[in-house]
């Protein structure tokens, strides 16, 4: 596959909004382990959009399943994996979905996401949103599973943010994922332009000032999902 540029994936992490239904419950709550060798082998995937797409949900779900196992737990990969166009795409618990977006379902336990949407975040910023937006939007299904619930929302998005940082990180340093000398520093510089403009953890929408969510995500990259 190409070479995924995390700091043009950092954009990524702040308009992404996800599991709107998902209860929350204690972040401390995860498996207790990371597996460094819980990907997929990589193939000749990878050098189309369609092809990072699923290259990004293959090594996810390939990486959580053997991190559960290794804390004995199983892994229940999403029921579905939808694409669809603007206006057009799956309700979730009764509430439509909205166009430029990407989205868990606990209701339904699948993610989909605004193929068109995305298809222009690649364009525009590179395959690396593609390796934030996918394992930001598992991180959800992971919360679901194991019941993670908290008060606000935040801190749920503050915690998918970090499971995403810890997949991608993973990811990277078995090989199965190729990262640009200098992606974690430029990362860092980069994320400094996303999160909320404001500290309100009380917002129902909120996801984190750019301090925030540089922060979580960059330890997860580093320690792993499991100080998650």
């Amino acid at each position: 596959m190409r070479a995924i540029s995390l700091f043009l994936a950092l954009l990524m992490v702040t308009v992404v909004a996800c599991g709107s239904e998902q209860t929350n419950t204690d972040s401390g709550v995860g498996p207790g382990a990371d597996s460094s060798t819980g990907a997929a082998t990589p193939s000749a995937r990878g050098q189309t959009f369609e092809s990072d797409v699923e290259l990004a949900r293959e090594t996810t779900e390939a990486y959580w399943k053997q991190t559960f196992a290794a804390s004995g737990l199983t892994y229940r990969p999403v029921e579905a994996f939808i694409a669809y166009q603007g206006q057009n795409g799956p309700a979730c618990g009764g509430q439509p979905s909205v166009p430029n977006n990407a989205f868990y379902c606990p209701a339904g336990h699948f993610i989909a996401y605004d193929e068109s949407w995305m298809r222009k975040l690649n364009e525009q910023m590179g395959d690396g949103s593609i390796y934030v937006i996918i394992p930001h939007e598992f991180g959800h299904a992971v919360q679901a599973q194991l019941n993670t619930t908290s008060q606000l929302n935040v801190e749920l998005e503050l915690q998918a943010d970090c499971y995403a940082g810890g997949t991608l990180g993973a990811l990277v340093k078995n090989g199965t994922l190729d990262a640009e000398d200098g992606d974690e520093d430029e990362l860092l510089i980069n994320l400094a332009a996303a999160g909320d403009p404001t500290d309100d953890w009380l917002r129902p929408d909120a996801h984190g000032t750019a301090e925030q969510r540089q922060s979580v995500f960059v330890k997860g990259y580093n320690e792993g999902t499991a100080v998650c």
